[in-house]
């Protein structure tokens, strides 16, 4: 159970890695990598705007994960702040 969640980070990291080329620069540091359930695909944001603007991407962000071999249906945007603050 612990190998397939570690399995399922490493994949949606490697996943968002892949998509930073399509992401502005400026919208980079908002975004991380979140949870992988079947075919849908989490990102996780720190603000709405930067939510909007992921979700206006999707359809793009989408497209290249499927040039790549990913068994991706949906993205999804969650905004959460908290994760982004440092300790």
């Amino acid at each position: 159970m612990l190998a397939q969640l570690a399995r399922l980070a490493q994949e949606s990291a490697t996943r968002l890695r892949v998509l930073e080329p399509l992401i502005p620069s400026g919208l980079r540091t908002s975004i991380a990598a979140g949870p992988i359930d079947g075919s849908n695909w989490c990102l996780l944001v720190n603000n709405a705007a930067s939510a909007s603007k992921l979700r206006q991407l999707a359809p793009a962000l989408l497209e290249a994960l499927r040039r790549r071999g990913c068994e991706v249906t949906a993205i999804r945007v969650k905004v959460q702040p908290k994760a982004f603050r440092s300790a």
